[in-house]
């Protein structure tokens, strides 16, 4: 039985099969919300029921912690009879739909002890799209997935690139550590997501990432270098030590090549040898070191889902929009064995 779905206030309808969630419908027929991890745990695809019912695939999602009242979630709401929703950012026909592609591996090297740097190509007949943020997934043969940031920028598309953290003991990163292999063969679906440059903007820009989270970053980064965006940019990035800032030479390079653009790197606990004289602490206080005032900016922050939901309290405290902040929380992989 199919429901009809009304978006409040354009008044645009899609439908939703039975059993098929309100996010899934709208990606199949070309809508698609800001969402996240799909999996009802980032809380980023949470809009307003205005009328009508919804059930919940798992009733226990921790995404439901971060709504009240009368909001839901997109990516786990399932309709029980036509409804009506509203949501501030809907996004019609621009979207590139997500394909399901086989890809070769053809660059592995380590960034640092514990950040893999993977390049993979797709086969030459098949182009494409996605924008500068977006993920992917890799397709496991059990029929679980993976989820990893694009690392790399849509016009510079010959590999696609990813940063991926080995975590000990995790099954799949243990795997890509040590045993996949060059000229390997794997499946991904590609693009995923809904963290990307919002080009039209005048504001001055400002990139948080946590740790491997500075991957989308860096293809937005070089995106908003290429298009020759003139706003001030800002981008701060947190580590726990020195070597963890596994491409540092990369954003002190982009300070001599681009005027608007400054590099403030943060750690949390630098070693003795690591001679810090720069930022210590918490990412998003450095941010507000510099900027006290955050209600003429745009946000971008990518990384640890604790890091996100602090600096979204406090940079709201200080003046930001919640519809200027753009989050990518490492909530793909949260479900067991997902490493």
């Amino acid at each position: 039985m199919q429901t009809i779905i009304t978006l409040s206030p354009s008044g645009q309808t899609f439908s939703c099969e039975q059993e098929e969630t309100i996010l899934e419908s709208a990606i199949r027929q070309g809508f698609s919300f800001a969402y996240g991890c799909q999996r009802g745990n980032c809380a980023i695809c949470k809009g307003k029921l205005l009328s009508g019912t919804i059930d919940y695939e798992d009733p226990d999602m921790k995404g439901l912690e971060k709504i009240a009242g009368d909001e839901i979630l997109y990516c786990s709401a399932i309709p029980q009879t036509d409804i009506e929703i509203e949501s501030t950012e809907v996004f019609s026909k621009e979207l590139p739909m997500p394909e399901v592609s086989p890809c070769k591996v053809v660059g592995k090297k380590m960034l640092a002890d514990d950040v893999i740097h993977l390049q993979l190509k797709l086969p030459d007949a098949i182009n494409i799209r996605f924008h500068a943020g977006q993920y992917l997934d890799i397709l496991l043969p059990d029929a679980s997935r993976r989820s990893f940031s694009i690392a790399s920028a849509p016009h510079d598309n010959e590999f696609i690139e990813l940063h991926i953290r080995h975590v000990p003991d995790g099954e799949y990163t243990d795997f890509i550590k040590n045993k996949l292999k060059i000229n390997d063969l794997l499946r991904i679906e590609i693009p995923l997501g809904t963290f990307f440059l919002r080009e039209d903007s005048q504001r001055p820009l400002i990139f948080i990432g946590g740790g491997t989270g500075f991957a989308p970053l860096k293809a937005m980064l070089e995106y908003a270098f290429y298009k020759k965006m003139q706003n001030p940019i800002h981008l701060f990035w947190g580590v726990r030590a020195k070597q963890d800032l596994y491409l540092n030479d990369l954003p002190l390079l982009w300070e001599k090549q681009y005027s608007n653009f400054k590099f403030f790197p943060v750690l949390s606990e630098p070693l003795a040898s690591d001679n810090w004289e720069g930022n210590i602490g918490y990412v998003h206080k450095t941010v507000l070191e510099h900027f006290p005032d955050m209600s003429e900016v745009d946000v971008y922050i990518s990384g640890p889902p604790v890091m996100i939901d602090a600096a979204k309290i406090v940079f709201i405290d200080h003046g930001l929009s919640e519809s200027r902040m753009f989050s990518d929380a490492f909530e793909y992989n949260a479900h067991p064995n997902a490493n």
